[in-house]
């Protein structure tokens, strides 16, 4: 992987290895050399109160290991469990393919590719979530 290319915004927040960054005025593009660096950006971050959902779940442990506040190993542990449930409810070929991508993202140990992939799921899974209300 070449590094990760971030292109922020005026204002925008990003978190590096724990670290809150701030963008100044104009747009700017950072290129992530370091292949560990744990990126997080803070537009992209789940709330604690926003964990209603499976899909949530599994985004907000990546997430969790990003920002520093979760022990890597057991956090990849819990990852690859939880994208495992996922599979059993998410099994349309695209999905499929999306899970397989998260789970090597995270056997790679990287996890903001990880959080990226899983969040394309967000909202498969509020379409499904609505469909069983109405079902109701």
């Amino acid at each position: 992987m070449p590094g990760l290319i971030l292109k922020l915004g005026p204002g925008e927040r990003v978190m590096v290895n724990g670290v809150v960054m701030e963008n100044g005025p104009r747009r700017t593009r950072i290129n992530i050399l370091s292949p560990e660096a744990n990126v997080l950006r803070l537009r992209d971050a789940i709330h604690p109160h926003e964990v209603t959902t499976p899909v949530r779940r599994v985004c907000y442990i990546a997430q969790l290991v990003l920002a520093g506040e979760a022990e890597p190993v057991e956090a990849r542990r819990q990852l690859l469990m939880g994208i495992e449930q996922l599979s059993q409810v998410f099994d349309d070929p695209d999905s499929r393919a999306r899970l397989t991508e998260a789970t090597e993202h995270v056997v790679a140990e990287h996890y903001y590719q990880a959080l990226k992939t899983l969040r394309t799921l967000l909202p498969r899974e509020e379409r499904l979530l609505a469909a069983a209300s109405a079902a109701e």
